[in-house]
Formats: structure tokens, C-alpha cells, sequence
């Protein structure tokens, strides 16, 4: 017959630490949004009146050169 043998006790639950306090610019930079409302409207409404120069040509150049931007800055 094999004897039981009591279990240890279990360590009570730690409460969990309260976290690190955020940075100055972290929180003012999560405060609101990177966003210029006022510029945003003003291109809008230009788009909206047809005003806004588009250029296919411009948008794709310039998402080309982020790219390749984006390509030396991959650690791969």
C-alpha cells in the first residue's frame, strides 16, 4: 500500500506590478492623434472643389522612394 503524503502549500497570488510610468513624449505623443485637423480639412475640401492637384505620376514616384527608403532601413 502506498502512502499519501500531504501537498505543499501553494504561495499565495502576488498582485502584479504596477506598470513602468510612460516617458514625457510617449504620453503627450499618445494623447491624440499625429494629425493636422485643420490642413487635413483644407485638403478636402480642395479635392471635393477639384483644386487639389493630383498627379498619378508624383504619388507613384513618391511611393517608390519611400520604398526604397523603407528597403535600406530592412535589417534583412
Amino acid at each position: 500500500m502506498v502512502a499519501r503524503t500531504p501537498r505543499a502549500a501553494l504561495p499565495a497570488a502576488t498582485a502584479t506590478p504596477a506598470p513602468a510610468p510612460t516617458p514625457t513624449l510617449a504620453r503627450q505623443m499618445a494623447s491624440g492623434a499625429p494629425v493636422e485637423a485643420d490642413r487635413v480639412r483644407l485638403i478636402r475640401d480642395a479635392v471635393t472643389r477639384g483644386m487639389f492637384p493630383l498627379s498619378p505620376a508624383t504619388v507613384a514616384d513618391r511611393l517608390i522612394a519611400a520604398k526604397y527608403e523603407w528597403m535600406q532601413n530592412d535589417p534583412s
